[in-house]
């Protein structure tokens, strides 16, 4: 079991929520009359956000507690997409430049919606994205916002966990998605912290489950960078850091995975019985409410994160025709 001593603490989750605070939306919990009747669901809709996904509230928290002349050089980051957006988002608020990093096969939407917030954008392969990012924040002389290996990053993400906590005491079960981890180290660090009962569950595709393997294994496994992209979920590609490995390993109670099959089911079912759009990374914590019922706690109202909304029309459309 990793020590708690290298995770992110309340208060630093506390610090987190004051930064983030008028920027990122407080997301309502909101109850879903469709789900079982005796497993009460509520859904945490981070796509309402502005950019469409929780990551603002990592970028925002990171981008705001830089010290002033540091934070004025700018910023680079590295993402298929959520965080580029998040982090052009912050650097547009605070009129500096920023520069993302974006792995070849990321949706043109995303793409095109982080050119439109001002950041410049740079193509590579998947496993350059790291290294070049972290290349180029050195070239630049600008400060390096990585999308989850950062106790800051990880501390405003974790202000999600501390609104469902607030809003809801004592839930049964919440469910992350989970990809590079960040999400679900804060979440789970925060929800622990209020309240220690509850089980926090991280969801992952089948197609890329290799924090699902190293949780089963006990040590981190290493899937390779093509064998991660196979799946539709395009935002859960990424695999854990040792930072995001403590904080799963301290605060994590168990991992599910679910079938690509099931993760494009409830895109639909979001769209159509909560009226919600979900992209599939955000809509696998449905996913696992609505077919893994035998490996979920049966106490208890479940929280379902619904991590982000910018799915590509095209795609949207296909499923719901289906």
């Amino acid at each position: 079991m990793a020590s708690r001593e290298s995770t992110v603490t309340l208060d630093d989750l506390r610090a987190a929520q004051r930064r983030v605070a008028g920027v990122a939306v407080r997301t309502p919990l909101l109850p879903c009359p469709w789900a079982d009747a005796d497993r009460p669901l509520y859904l945490k809709p981070e796509n309402l956000q502005p950019i469409g996904a929780f990551k603002i509230r990592g970028a925002i928290n990171k981008i705001a507690a830089l010290p002033e002349e540091e934070r004025a050089r700018g910023v680079v980051t590295h993402s298929s997409g959520n965080h580029a957006q998040a982090v052009a988002y912050a650097a547009r608020r605070y009129g500096i430049p920023a520069t993302v990093v974006v792995p070849h096969g990321t949706p043109p939407l995303k793409v095109a919606a982080t050119q439109a917030l001002g950041a410049e954008i740079e193509f590579v392969a998947p496993a350059e994205r790291g290294p070049r990012a972290e290349k180029l924040a050195a070239e630049l002389g600008r400060t390096l916002v990585p999308p989850y290996d950062d106790p800051y990053v990880i501390a405003g993400q974790g202000t999600v966990g501390l609104e469902i906590a607030e809003d809801l005491p004592e839930p049964g079960t919440v469910l992350v998605p989970v990809s590079g981890g960040g999400l679900i180290s804060g979440v789970a660090a925060a929800v622990k912290a209020l309240s220690p009962r509850t089980r926090v569950i991280g969801v992952e595709p089948e197609l890329a489950a290799d924090t699902y393997e190293s949780f089963r294994r006990g040590e981190l496994v290493r899937w390779d960078t093509d064998r991660r992209f196979r799946t539709i979920a395009d935002g859960l590609r990424m695999e854990p850091s040792q930072l995001t490995w403590a904080h799963i390993q301290a605060y994590v109670d168990d991992l599910v995975t679910v079938t690509e099959d099931q993760i494009r089911e409830a895109v639909g079912v979001l769209a159509r019985r909560a009226r919600l759009v979900a992209e599939p990374s955000g809509a696998v914590t449905t996913a696992a409410y609505l077919f893994q019922r035998d490996r979920l706690p049966a106490a208890g109202p479940c929280v379902a994160v619904i991590s982000g909304g910018n799915v590509d029309p095209a795609l949207l459309a296909e499923i719901l025709a289906g």
